[in-house]
C-alpha cells in the first residue's frame, strides 16, 4: 500500500502567496518578475514550457520577455521547491504545496499530455536506498512513467 506525502495542498491566490512565503523563507527575494512567472505557471493544470510562458508573459505586458530570464527562474523555482520539471517534457509544473521537499514523481499520458504529479514515500524510500545501495547520493529523484490516463486509454 502505498504511503502519501502529507501537506496542504494550495490552490488560487493562496497557492502564489504560499510560494512568496517560502521563497523569502528560503532567502530569496520575491521580484513582481518572479510573482508574474509564478502566477502563469500556476494558471496551468499541465506541464508549460519557458517559451510558453515567456510569450504568455509578453503578451501581457506588451514587451519581449526573454525565455532565458524564465528558465532562471524556474531554476531558481525548482531549487527551492515551488516547481516541479518534467524532465521529458522540458516543462514545469507548479507544486501546490511549495517549500515541501519530497521526490518527483510523474504519470504522463503520451496522447493528450496530461500529467498527474504522485507523493508516495514508499516509491521514493525504495528509489533512494537503491542509488544508496551503488554508493550514489540522489540528490534530486524525478521518475516519470510514460503511458495513456483513463481518458485516453
Amino acid at each position: 500500500m502505498a504511503t502519501q506525502h502529507s501537506h496542504h495542498e494550495h490552490t488560487g491566490e493562496n497557492l502564489i502567496h504560499a510560494a512568496r512565503d517560502a521563497l523569502t523563507a528560503s532567502g530569496e527575494q520575491w521580484t513582481s518578475m518572479r510573482e508574474s512567472v509564478f502566477t502563469e505557471l500556476a494558471r496551468h493544470d499541465r506541464p508549460v514550457s519557458a517559451y510558453d510562458i515567456a510569450d504568455n508573459l509578453s503578451a501581457a505586458r506588451g514587451k519581449r520577455v526573454a525565455p532565458n530570464s524564465i528558465y532562471r527562474i524556474l531554476d531558481l523555482f525548482v531549487t527551492n521547491n515551488l516547481a516541479l520539471r518534467v524532465e521529458s517534457e522540458n516543462a514545469y509544473l507548479a507544486n501546490n504545496h511549495p517549500g515541501c521537499e519530497h521526490d518527483c514523481i510523474f504519470l504522463v499520458c503520451d496522447e493528450c499530455g496530461q500529467t498527474a504529479h504522485v507523493d508516495d514515500e514508499d516509491v521514493s524510500r525504495s528509489v533512494r536506498a537503491l542509488a544508496a545501495t551503488r554508493q550514489f547520493k540522489a540528490e534530486r529523484p524525478v521518475l516519470e512513467i510514460r503511458g495513456l490516463c483513463r481518458l485516453c486509454a
